[in-house]
């Protein structure tokens, strides 16, 4: 990792915070994907902002985006950023604070560098890759091991369906934020124990959390506990499960693969 990587991301997070308030309270211009999920003018706006300061200060480093078209050089690149410009769009509309920034660099496969920056809740987290993980310049780590009967997930109710599960479907407190990278980042700092997600995770949407997570002591992987790796020709992986090691484990177990 460039030494400056992660100080750069952090600057860069703060930039874009600054450009998406602009737009709260005024319009907004929500169009819709092919998928049906929501873009605003503050996306588009906030991607720009990264593009132009991330790519000017490391124009060799490849990009990935939510919001811009795939290029597949990065395919090629060393580095590639990897970009979220606000992960939570619809928490965003909703005039809610659980929308994120999520800011992410790859070197040939594996995060080195992170942000995820929650402006309206300013909760900063923030990982480099062997020096651990921080909320707003405090080390965080994951919560003390439990069992998953006795843990607090963070899951949507589909998850939960029995078709996903060997037998009957586990037993825990379950809470949901709409922003995925918040998700993660709450695992990592301690507030819950686990996070899941069984459906194909798009890289931008997990490649910060998922280094933060790691620094903070989780173990991270997709639905079939296998690592994550970034930057692929499809950017998605199949599913994350992340928690403290015991929980983790058991949610890896039950599962129907």
């Amino acid at each position: 990792m460039q030494a400056n990587d992660l100080t750069l991301l952090t600057e860069a997070a703060r930039v874009a915070a600054t450009t998406a308030t602009r737009f709260i309270g005024g319009p907004l211009e929500v169009t819709h994907k092919p998928d049906d999920s929501p873009v605003t003018a503050a996306d588009l706006a906030v991607n720009a902002t990264l593009s132009d300061m991330l790519q000017s200060a490391r124009p060799h480093y490849g990009w990935l985006s939510e919001e811009s078209a795939d290029e597949p050089t990065r395919l090629a690149a060393e580095h590639t950023f990897i970009i979220d410009p606000i992960d939570g769009t619809r928490s965003f509309i909703a005039g809610e604070d659980t929308w994120a920034h999520s800011i992410a660099i790859a070197r040939n496969g594996v995060i080195t560098a992170a942000v995820v920056y929650l402006p309206l809740k300013d909760k900063l987290y923030a990982a480099a890759l062997g020096h651990g993980a921080t909320l707003n310049g405090t080390p965080i780590a994951v919560a003390a091991p439990t069992t998953l009967g006795k843990a607090n997930v963070l899951t949507t109710r589909p998850n939960l369906d029995p078709h996903h599960w060997h037998g009957a479907v586990p037993d825990f407190r379950r809470s949901h934020r709409p922003s995925l990278a918040y998700r993660l980042s709450l695992v990592a700092e301690g507030a819950y124990d686990a996070m899941f997600t069984l459906r194909p995770s798009w890289e931008w949407d997990i490649a910060a959390g998922a280094l933060i997570l790691t620094e903070a002591g989780a173990r991270v992987s997709d639905r079939t506990g296998a690592d994550l790796r970034f930057n692929n020709p499809h950017p998605q992986v199949n599913g994350v499960v992340a928690g403290a090691e015991g929980v983790w484990a058991e949610v890896l177990s039950g599962l129907r693969q």
